[in-house]
């Protein structure tokens, strides 16, 4: 664990401000900002844009760069867009508790169609433009959408079979391919449809997303939220990101990955600011560009682009203008302390890490601008939610105890259901009283929470039990070591061996003598009865689109068997860089 401070980004915060807020706060605080408080008339849609659209029309809600130009829209053009694809999506049948399949790159139809599907009530579910055949027929078949919303080119990926339930394909721009039923371009039709549209109002925990997400430990599930998440989002948007009324920020992911789900949307809508959206392939003069062309004040993004910014040199920084930028935060893997100073030396802000999951719709650890931050932490529990480290038996554990975490049923965006699947569902709650998060951490005297890896990553070496995470980090400590993954494997004498897969930072190359090297750096640096029976070069590491290792795929390319579903690296396999 790293002991060192970094002072409170805001100097005149009350370094008890964290303390006092999280003991007197109450979710119905929260509640009593939004007009359904008192009417009982709930939407998300109507939250998020048309009020913003009755006082504040003319604030940029929306800004979507690709190919060099952008398209902005104020929440007023918003709330009259979404109105159009609400009647045009109710012209094709569909209704409130229906799915819509979104699969598209980002754009701005993909948008204007989350919004409609909120103030219809249908589900909607966007879906990664990377899935294949099988990934997509599987997802089709589980949750029978009604219709899909894609663009031709995308349209050809989709499964015939699985298609023979879904009553329309819906295209963003023509012409139709021509290959399914129900096709319809609607570029021209939506021109046609009313800026009117009567909002569905719904229960609170009335269903609005569903999101396949693809962990680190099994297969896709289908996570579903309600409309109910606008009270954590408004309030983690505000408190943990400091949004306010015109703020610029941009959160760095798809709208298929939670991330930008709802804190690229819903999250900074309700908080009345801009939302930018940058829809071109990464590179690292992209995202410096776009810091300074949008004057971006807030970037949400994550370690994986962080470290990727840091492989491409700091020649690059000092040429653009972060002059806007006052506040970084960032989820995913683990901020380890050499990506966080390398922020604070490059960009001249200390990045802020958050923990959460698509399980939680929302923040729920964070590094608030209002305390000092400990580099390597996710920070300290969100007000309106407690977190604890539990054993197996669901006992808290004292400080410095390696154990689950795990979080206290009764915060607002918590998943309402695994889609058909009740018993993983359940799986959560098999602890009394507690939310399993899965993910293995412990908790200093401070109250701040360090990840150690998931649960079924641990790793018993002696006595001792120890996360990847611990090993990983120090291995990272070499400056030959760019990124490192650790597994178990019990030995057929009963032992625990450790495997090694690294990347090599820039200027070096595999070969025998750095293996070798690299295993003995390990023990005097962090235990001598940790030791590495085996490393392996390889040029990636399999990743879920945050960016968290997915150690299980190592684990089954190690023992031969399948190793199942996970997103982004269709095009990118893992292959050995042998000496």
């Amino acid at each position: 664990m790293i002991k060192s401070r970094i002072k409170a980004e805001r100097s005149e915060a009350d370094s008890n401000s964290y303390i006092q807020t999280y003991r007197s706060f109450s979710w119905s605080a929260v509640e009593a900002e939004f007009v359904w408080k008192n009417t009982n008339l709930t939407n998300i849609a109507f939250e998020a844009i048309d009020r913003q659209a009755m006082d504040k029309g003319h604030l940029k809600a929306l800004v979507l760069e690709r190919a060099g130009q952008t398209e902005s829209f104020t929440y007023l053009d918003l709330k009259r867009i979404s109105c159009r694809w609400a009647n045009l999506l109710s012209r094709y049948g569909l209704a409130k508790g229906d799915r819509l399949f979104i699969y598209l790159d980002p754009c701005p139809e993909l948008y204007f169609a989350m919004i409609a599907c909120a103030r219809m009530g249908v589900v909607f579910c966007p879906l990664y433009p990377t899935l294949i055949f099988d990934e997509l027929e599987d997802r089709i078949h589980n949750a029978s959408p009604r219709a899909i919303l894609t663009h031709p080119d995308l349209a050809e990926n989709l499964p015939d079979e699985a298609m023979t339930e879904v009553e329309h394909v819906l295209l963003t721009e023509g012409p139709a391919p021509g290959l399914f039923r129900g096709e319809t371009v609607v570029e021209d039709v939506i021109q046609q449809m009313s800026e009117e549209f009567e909002n569905v109002w719904v229960e609170r925990h009335e269903r609005l997303y569903l999101l396949y997400t693809s962990g680190s430990t099994g297969p896709p599930k289908g996570v579903v939220h309600t409309h109910q998440d606008m009270l954590g989002l408004k309030f983690t948007g505000r408190y943990v990101l400091d949004l306010d009324e015109g703020t610029v920020l941009w959160t760095d992911g798809h709208p298929a990955w939670v991330l930008g789900t709802v804190y690229g949307t819903f999250a900074p809508w309700l908080c009345g600011a801009t939302s930018i959206i940058m829809a071109d392939s990464f590179s690292a003069s992209n995202s410096y560009r776009a810091l300074e062309r949008h004057k971006v004040e807030v970037w949400y993004t994550t370690p994986r682009r962080i470290r990727s910014l840091m492989t491409a040199g700091e020649d690059l920084p000092p040429r653009y203008d972060f002059s806007s930028l006052r506040h970084v935060c960032t989820v995913g893997e683990a901020l380890g302390p050499d990506l966080f100073h390398w922020v604070r030396s490059n960009m001249g802000l200390s990045p802020h890490d958050t923990w959460w999951m698509t399980e939680t719709g929302m923040i729920s650890l964070a590094n608030f601008s209002s305390m000092d931050i400990k580099p390597g932490s996710m920070g300290r529990p969100v007000p309106g939610v407690e977190a604890a480290i539990v054993s197996e038996d669901g006992e808290k554990l004292p400080m410095l105890t390696l154990g689950q975490l795990a979080l206290k049923p009764g915060w607002p965006a918590m998943m309402s259901e695994i889609w058909q699947d009740v018993p993983r569902y359940q799986e959560y709650f098999r602890l009394s009283g507690w939310f399993l998060t899965g993910d293995m951490a412990i908790v200093d005297e401070d109250g701040y929470f360090f990840h150690q890896g998931r649960m079924d990553d641990l790793i018993k070496i002696g006595e001792r039990i120890v996360g990847p995470y611990e090993i990983e980090q120090v291995l990272c400590r070499h400056p030959a070591v760019n990124e490192a993954a650790i597994i178990s494997m019990d030995s057929p004498l009963g032992k625990t061996s450790l495997k090694a897969f690294l990347t090599v930072s820039q200027g070096f190359k595999p070969s025998t003598r750095l293996r070798h090297e690299i295993r003995a750096f390990l023990k005097p640096n962090l235990s001598a009865a940790v030791e590495l029976s085996e490393v392996e070069f390889v040029s990636e590491l399999p990743k879920t689109e945050s960016g968290k290792v997915i150690r299980r795929v190592l684990r089954a390319r190690e023992l031969g068997l399948p190793e199942g579903d996970f997103l982004g690296l269709r095009d990118k396999p893992l292959s050995k860089h042998e000496p």
